[in-house]
């Protein structure tokens, strides 16, 4: 496959597949499992960071750089989902299916402090 941009992704599948071209396919599964969790959380704290400084310390958030970081997060996600044969539709679908299950009104404080009580 041949590397070239695109205008816009809006199927994930197509997004998982495209991304794959990148993954580190000849890693021991273990290292690449290892490396993909490592990697989410690193990126997970890189979006944070940007959060962070824009609440906390008063600094404009740079929409590019949030994107692109989101990006890198999603692509460890992507690679997690890979390793183990789950298209990424699954995870979306289940869940949405667990969030209409939690909050089947809307958000909800109050489901979402006493979930116990709702049972989910």
């Amino acid at each position: 496959m041949t590397s070239k941009n695109v205008e816009t992704i809006t199927d994930i599948c197509e997004y998982q597949k495209l991304a794959q071209r990148t993954a580190p396919l000849d890693m021991e599964k273990q290292h690449r499992l290892s490396v993909a969790g490592l990697g989410l959380a690193g990126e997970a704290g890189e979006v944070a960071d940007l959060i962070k400084k824009h609440l906390g310390h008063g600094h404009d958030l740079p929409m590019d750089k949030l994107i692109k970081e989101l990006g890198d997060a999603q692509w460890y996600i992507n690679e997690v989902a890979s390793i183990f044969n789950i298209p990424m539709s699954k995870i979306l679908t289940k869940n949405i299916n667990k969030l209409a299950d939690r909050y089947p009104d809307g958000f909800s404080e109050e489901r979402s402090i006493n979930r116990d009580k709702y049972g989910v």
